[in-house]
């Protein structure tokens, strides 16, 4: 039986079972039936850039959606290196979704500018349907339009909002999603200015939805004051949040539910973390980044948590407290160590994390497949180590602190070219060092040995145009690329640029000022390229450039220059 006589109605029940949108985008280049039974039968959308089309292509491409990511600003703009008003508005998509999309669920934002405006013409239009809205580090709204959301979307299970700016007005939002929802199973506002917090909303929202799941809230309610939060919980598997600003003693009181899974105690010392104490070995995923504890604290409570799958923290956690994470959580498969605070009463002499806690780590925690981490001194054996014993790594990211004068062992050619070897499933990397941690050999090496990595971080690397040009001839898939302390000439850039062919979207940082007319080689068809010249408020100089099939956009601010094709 040939492939061309399979009914059509077979074919689509088919394609209902494949979700990658890899294996779709394969199966839709296949001919033209296969293409028209994809976009009837797409239930999922993922739009890394907002950009690169229109609602209208998106809607005539994909007619039945039920899910739609959506991402706006660069990811830049989380570390202040774009203009507040550069664009990402989700008005003119959720216009689009207010009169087509009428089967859609899910809705998820990610750094874009949502006004309350857009939430209400979203409720209007999706609010008896909608069952997912994610606000992800978004800003532009306000309490007045979660309170549409809350007071409409019966249907709601998911709502989440970490990380967004969001105007506090009142507490009424919350008030009616207790009183209105019980099938919610996700609330999420976590790492938010919303303080009008309500525990007797939070007690009412536990006792009417009891397949509550996850709840991660802002650091203003008090822990002592969530006991019957807690109490009233059935199902709960996730929290994170609050504060404990009382005397130790009285957490004596605080009994956490045991069957919290994933936990994030915020502003929490050493006396109080024995709460967590009782369900420490059930724990999978432990967020330790706004805690109070130091090093010994850290080490205190990884090692009565063995089934640990996840942990993220700070550096204070330093070399011994990894040392320990290594003999203690052999199921770990993913760990993020952040910057930690510089301020004198922040640090802990034995915060510092270094190859020392790497090596131990990479050693020990072999399932590792997502590694973050932040480090103040580093070797080549190190992560040499890391290519050697973590073979099911997928992303890897180090930062080289600038704290410490002196670095044991610097460039770091030899280590970065053994961790790639080593890491054949590796797909997202990113290495930030400083002038003179990677050489032009070093950047030819991450070129030639990243045949499967389609997302790049770059900072501080290379010394000469010769070493971008080495590394644009490998990268075989490499879509998006970011850079920062760019030390190569613009006209180069845009060289090494056009060789690499799989390239999508294109971020630099540089350390010259730009001349527009070096850039010409990069210019290409469907490649809008947009220009941030230096101002007194942000230097240095940067460009963005991406696929679109958008066209150049006409919702730019007055500090970007489009370099016109």
């Amino acid at each position: 039986m040939r492939i061309s006589d399979v009914p059509v109605d077979s074919l689509e029940c088919i394609m209902n079972y494949i979700d990658d949108p890899r294996d779709r985008a394969a199966m839709s280049l296949v001919c033209q039936l296969w293409y028209k039974i994809d976009a009837s039968t797409r239930k999922h959308i993922t739009i890394a850039f907002c950009y690169t089309t229109t609602p209208d292509r998106l809607r005539q491409r994909f007619p039945n959606l039920e899910s739609l990511k959506l991402k706006g600003k660069p990811r830049a703009s989380m570390f202040n290196l774009m203009p507040e008003d550069w664009g990402g508005y989700a008005g003119p998509w959720i216009k689009e979704m207010s009169v087509d999309f009428k089967h859609l669920k899910c809705l998820h934002f990610r750094r874009m500018i949502v006004l309350d405006k857009d939430l209400e013409v979203l409720v209007h239009s999706r609010g008896k349907t909608l069952e997912a809205l994610k606000l992800d580090k978004c800003s532009g709204f306000s309490t007045d339009g979660l309170l549409h959301i809350t007071r409409s979307c019966r249907s709601l299970r998911t709502l989440f909002l970490e990380e967004s700016t969001i105007e506090d007005k009142d507490k009424e939002w919350l008030h009616e999603l207790a009183l209105n929802n019980t099938v919610l199973e996700t609330l999420n506002f976590y790492l938010t200015c919303l303080k009008k917090i309500s525990i007797q909303d939070l007690e009412l929202l536990a006792r009417n939805c009891r397949s509550l799941v996850c709840i991660k809230i802002s650091e203003d309610p008090e822990i002592l004051n969530l006991t019957d939060f807690f109490r009233y919980t059935t199902a709960l598997e996730e929290f994170a949040g609050g504060s404990c600003g009382e005397q130790p003693d009285n957490y004596n009181a605080v009994i956490l539910p045991q069957t919290l899974r994933r936990l994030g105690p915020s502003y929490i010392d050493k006396d109080v973390i024995p709460i967590v104490y009782p369900l420490a070995s059930l724990l999978k995923k432990l967020d330790l980044l706004y805690s109070f504890l130091d090093t010994e604290g850290h080490c205190q409570l990884i090692q009565r948590c063995p089934n640990l799958e996840v942990l993220e923290a700070r550096n204070v956690i330093g070399d011994k407290g990894l040392e320990v994470l290594a003999q203690t959580c052999k199921r770990l498969k993913r760990l993020r160590i952040d910057r930690g605070e510089d301020e004198e009463d922040m640090e802990d002499e034995l915060g510092v994390v270094s190859q020392r806690g790497l090596s131990a780590l990479a050693q020990g925690c072999v399932e590792l497949e997502y590694i973050a981490i932040h480090v103040s001194d580093i070797n080549n054996a190190s992560l040499e180590s890391v290519g050697t014993h973590c073979k099911n790594l997928c992303d890897f990211r180090l930062v080289l602190l600038d704290r410490e004068e002196h670095i044991t062992e610097l460039p770091l050619d030899n280590g970065v070219r053994a961790l790639l070897m080593g890491c054949q499933k590796l797909k997202r990397f990113a290495i930030y060092v400083r002038p003179g941690g990677l050489t032009d050999v070093g950047l030819s090496y991450i070129g030639q040995y990243s045949s499967g990595v389609t997302w790049m971080l770059l900072g501080h690397v290379g010394e000469s145009d010769a070493g971008i040009l080495g590394f644009s001839r490998g990268c075989p898939n490499l879509q998006k690329l970011e850079m920062r302390g760019c030390c190569f000439t613009e006209r180069t850039l845009a060289l090494a640029v056009s060789q690499l062919t799989s390239l999508r979207y294109l971020w630099v940082q540089l350390r010259a000022p730009l001349r527009n007319s070096d850039l010409s080689p990069m210019v290409r068809r469907y490649w809008n390229i947009e220009l941030f010249p230096h101002t007194e408020l942000a230097q240095p100089d940067r460009i963005l450039a991406y696929y679109s099939l958008a066209g150049q956009r006409r919702d730019y601010p007055s500090a970007v220059v489009l370099l016109d094709p």
